[in-house]
């Protein structure tokens, strides 16, 4: 859990609001108490395979949790969370969620030793992933993860490019860090530099890791090279040097004096610090907004009652000012509303854009096969390497439709939040994180039809040549020579290489039908599969924001219609009963404000909030 002292504003604002019978208000806060005693600050360690992202990840935290091998890589996300005793399981998805939500499906958890897990991680013990792990889950008890931070160390197989790295891709935006790990044995590659230019665009906080430093003198020139691509790209993002080698040693021989010289001090502080500082500093805004916002409701209530009580002449005044307010909030809540109209339009929209985005990038990538399929040859030959750099490219692509999905759903968020408060109701958090697509697409399969081995050429050619030798025989016999001669032998080798080549030209063209087939099937299968996706995808941010500001504007109306009802029944109060009341609400008023100022404080840029005066 992080946020202790938003933790104790939610309690005590739920402690002082539950005389005010308000479930709407409760259920807010709870809600917000809920997500802080839950939620992590997820941090992804991402990389090309082999650059040491999982050796990071153990000098991380300082156990060997996240298995390390020369020669095979990790194919299964590992997660590394926070634990008051040492905990390890295999988590798989039973049962989808009906909407889509990752959140939501039904997990399986299989405990095992830690020790085990390797078996189950690495390419060697499950190169597909055939049992279908979602990821490994370890807890751990360690200060860095107290903090709150959940590390997740990716699969690198396959490269950037791959399936594995789509599926890290569509990752980055529920991520609130991304450690992008390369070693110092080379400078950044263009495709290293394509995945940070995404990941600074979505995600708050990308960190440039050099790993690797022991290992080559040349790390600091390397270092710099890399610093100047950052540079030169525009991204602004630093860069560490780290050795987990050197790390693992110090820890093994409590050397203080590697440990620093490794350069995990560094790493670790810019996490505690930067990362679930940041974190820290969005929960202490949110606590505030949510606390203020309840508290001036219920001060708008017990105001109105008050000026009722205090000056009956001008209640006629405020009466018709509530009643003025309550009507806009109820307009709020009708579909006739101006945020409804953008949300239903821009999801409308959202939807159209995406799907020709995603038909237009498979469209491309289709072209460009049948452009080198149609450059001749047998297709059987160069499947292998066809088939790879279509799977890449379309993982690629896929992965680039989602991040822009993501990233026009959060404009569009931002948008729904400016017509509906001017841009005064902060952005709610919204669910963008899908299942890999790509995960139930069917294998790229080519069908080769009949063969054409040694034995068929044979016979092609005898086919063809025993044509020739007939035909030209039966005519040299016209003439009195023999029905095997010079002239029938040459034609029968003439048409039995011509019947030769016609029989490979049908058959590989056969083939490069097959081939162009089996891309367009693939592609029709991605579009499907990746399509749903990213509809579900839409239709929960649509579900999320609009239950979320209906809420609010509920709320709205709810507490202006109990300030209506507090002042009129002020108006009928009985001189004893007002007596009482003005005696009570200004002790109410002092309780609400010092709760509301308690909660500011948390966030002292929170503003935008009345003050919860009493009338004099």
């Amino acid at each position: 859990m992080r946020g202790a002292e938003s933790v104790e504003a939610l309690e005590a604002a739920l402690r002082v609001i539950a005389p005010y019978r308000r479930p709407d208000l409760e259920t807010r806060l709870r809600t917000s108490l809920h997500r802080l005693r839950t939620d992590r600050v997820r941090v992804l360690v991402v990389g090309e395979f082999k650059q040491g992202k999982s050796l990071l990840v153990n000098g991380l935290v300082r156990a060997p949790v996240c298995p390390v091998f020369d020669d095979i890589a990790t194919a299964v996300p590992t997660v590394v969370r926070y634990a008051a005793e040492p905990t390890a399981a295999l988590v798989r998805v039973v049962e989808q969620a009906e909407d889509g939500d990752p959140a939501a499906a039904k997990l399986e958890r299989v405990e095992l030793p830690i020790e085990e897990l390797a078996g189950h991680l690495v390419e060697t013990g499950d190169a597909e992933n055939r049992e279908r792990w979602r990821h490994a889950d370890i807890g751990l008890p360690r200060a860095l993860l107290a903090h709150g931070l959940e590390i997740v160390d990716t699969p690198g197989v396959g490269g950037l490019n791959s399936v594995h790295g789509a599926a890290t891709m569509a990752e980055l935006p529920q991520a609130d860090a991304v450690l992008f790990v390369s070693d110092a044995s080379q400078e950044y590659t263009a495709p290293e530099l394509a995945f940070l230019k995404q990941a600074t665009a979505l995600c708050p906080n990308v960190l440039c890791v050099l790993s690797k430093t022991d290992l080559y003198p040349e790390w600091q020139r390397i270092a710099e090279l890399d610093r100047t691509h950052l540079e030169r790209a525009g991204m602004d993002t630093d860069l560490l040097t780290v050795s987990a080698a050197l790390r693992v040693h110090a820890i093994r021989n409590r050397d203080e004096e590697a440990d620093r010289e490794s350069g995990f001090d560094e790493l670790t502080e810019y996490l505690v610090d930067q990362v679930a500082g940041q974190a820290e500093v969005l929960a202490r805004r949110s606590t505030a907004n949510d606390v203020a916002a309840a508290t001036e409701q219920l001060a708008t209530t017990l105001l109105a009652e008050q000026a009722g009580y205090t000056d009956p002449a001008h209640a006629g005044d405020v009466i018709r000012r509530l009643t003025e307010a309550k009507k806009q909030a109820v307009a709020l809540k009708e579909r006739s509303a101006r945020w409804q109209h953008t949300l239903s339009d821009g999801i409308a929209d959202l939807n159209a854009d995406i799907d020709y985005d995603l038909r237009d990038r498979m469209r491309d990538i289709v072209r460009e096969a049948e452009e080198e399929i149609a450059k001749g040859g047998d297709p059987k030959k160069t499947w292998d390497q066809l088939a790879s750099w279509v799977e890449q490219e379309v993982s690629a692509a896929v992965a680039a439709n989602f991040l822009w999905t993501a990233q026009r759903a959060r404009w569009l968020a931002e948008q729904v939040a400016e017509h509906f408060s001017d841009g005064q109701e902060p952005l709610p958090k919204i669910r963008t994180a899908t299942e890999d697509p790509l995960g139930r697409v069917a294998d790229m399969e080519l069908r080769l039809g009949e063969p054409f081995g040694v034995g068929q050429k044979a016979l092609s050619g005898l086919r063809g040549g025993y044509v020739g030798v007939l035909m030209f025989g039966m005519l040299g016999t016209i003439v009195g020579m023999p029905l095997i001669n010079p002239f029938s032998i040459g034609a029968g080798l003439l048409l039995g290489g011509k019947g030769l080549t016609d029989d490979r030209r049908r058959v590989f063209a056969k083939r490069q039908a097959e081939a162009k087939a089996a891309i367009r099937r693939y592609a029709d299968d991605v579009i499907f599969q990746a399509g749903k996706e990213s509809r579900e995808l839409l239709r929960r941010v649509q579900r999320d924001l609009r239950d979320h500001y209906t809420d609010r504007a509920e709320e709205t109306n709810r507490s202006l219609k109990e300030s209506l009802a507090s002042a009129e029944r002020s108006v009928r109060a009985s001189k004893e009963e007002q007596e009482r009341r003005l005696a009570e609400i200004p002790a109410q008023l002092k309780r609400l404000a010092e709760l509301r100022d308690q909660a500011l404080a948390l966030a002292p840029r929170a503003g935008g909030h009345r003050q919860l005066e009493a009338a004099p």
